[in-house]
């Protein structure tokens, strides 16, 4: 008996795009029997839901399962796989060439009021001048 879907869980069309893109077992060894479409929908639900590796729903395969092929997809290349392999399907949906041309790139410089070092022992060094300045609005 199959579970009940959570709004979460891949679709068959998107199973069918992603499925390609996960890694074969590791040869040698005990065949494989962790249903990785199971092992997606558990990771996509707790990154829907916020939810915490070990109150995983008990209809997933176990937590520590779900934890390891997520460590090590994120480790091998293959979410980012994933996400360009979307990416680039999505700009030719919308008529676009699969990678861009151009970039741009928006750099700003923020300044912090944070200094290092405890509160205590930094309002004695602060001296008159740069308290007022610090303080100093402009209303125009």
């Amino acid at each position: 008996m199959k579970r009940l879907s959570y709004p979460s869980d891949l679709t068959e069309k998107e199973w069918a795009i992603l499925s390609p893109l996960i890694p074969p077992a590791k040869p040698g060894g005990r065949p494989r029997t962790t249903d990785i479409q199971e092992v997606l929908n558990a990771i996509l639900y707790l990154d829907r839901t916020g939810g915490q590796w070990r109150a995983l729903p008990h209809e997933f395969p176990p937590w520590s399962t779900v934890w390891s092929y997520f460590r090590t997809w994120r480790n091998d290349g293959t979410w980012k796989r994933m996400h360009t392999t979307l990416r680039e399907q999505l700009r030719v949906k919308q008529g676009r060439q699969p990678t861009p041309s151009a970039a741009i790139i928006d750099s700003q410089e923020v300044q912090t009021t944070q200094k290092g070092g405890l509160a205590a022992t930094m309002g004695a060094k602060r001296s008159k001048a740069a308290s007022a300045t610090c303080w100093s609005i402009p209303l125009g």
